[in-house]
């Protein structure tokens, strides 16, 4: 018994321990905002990060959006009602599919290449090499890499919805015939800024944030070895997943309420 209470007082300290190395981190990159001589390294993050990401990101838009047209159209159709096609599909993407498949996707492709290029760095003392010659690692490197993940996952989100409702209109209107006008009328109408578009960016926005943030902590965090690497690579993963989804359910609830 007594056993069990110090490992469960043990797993306990080492939590808050973690806690509260990653918001120790995340303060002290967060505060150095981009300056004048950080601005290029921020653009090459942001290329690194999301320009590289847009391949898949698109791909992924456009398969989605095109089977949720065919979904959505095998059931809209029994009742006569395929004109709101569009308008359904916009508002499934924008609201819900596309910042959370976004924030996966680039947490499995971005988040994953951050931990294991900061934890390669800490293995091969490049880290260790700046402090001793008076740079601070996280201005110089995490400090980047968060900005550019707070800015582009935004933009990438925003990307997949546009190629998301491009696909679901390839299927609807030019292979299940429905009528264009109808298509495009309905979401026009149906879809508001402010009450649809404008939550999903909002949803985009602390998915980027959390899941760059909790990319820059398990490599600056890591073992400097391969096997301490390869660990908080697959860290990086399972965490962003479940944070994205966790922090989806309550950031609709919230805003449900409004």
């Amino acid at each position: 018994m007594l056993s069990r209470i110090r490992s469960l007082g043990r797993l306990s300290l080492e939590l808050f321990s973690t806690l509260g190395r990653a918001g120790q981190l995340w303060w002290h990159a967060i505060v150095h905002k981009p300056t004048s001589d950080s601005i290029p390294l921020v653009i090459r993050q942001i290329y690194q990060l999301g320009v590289l990401s847009l391949v898949i990101i698109a791909l992924s838009g456009f398969s989605i959006g095109a089977v949720l047209a065919l979904q959505g159209y095998n059931q809209l159709v029994k009742y006569g009602s395929e004109s709101a096609l569009g308008l359904g599909v916009a508002l499934v993407l924008v609201m819900e599919i596309g910042p959370v498949v976004a924030a996966l996707l680039f947490a499995g492709r971005a988040g994953s290449a951050v931990t294991a290029e900061i934890g390669l760095m800490k293995a091969t003392d490049q880290l260790s090499s700046m402090e001793m010659m008076g740079v601070d690692p996280l201005h110089r490197i995490v400090s980047p890499r968060l900005w550019a993940g707070f800015i582009a996952l935004p933009l990438l989100t925003v990307i997949f919805n546009v190629v998301g409702i491009w696909g679901s209109a390839v299927i609807g209107v030019d292979w299940l015939g429905v009528y264009e006008g109808a298509f495009w009328s309905t979401m026009q109408e149906g879809v508001d800024f402010y009450r649809h578009v404008l939550k999903g960016i909002i949803k985009s926005i602390v998915f980027g944030l959390v899941v760059t943030w909790i990319a820059v902590f398990q490599g600056y965090d890591s073992e400097p070895t391969s096997i301490g690497i390869a660990s908080a690579t697959t860290r990086t993963v399972v965490f962003s997943s479940v944070a994205v989804l966790t922090l989806d359910f309550f950031l609709t609830m919230m805003m449900f309420n409004f």
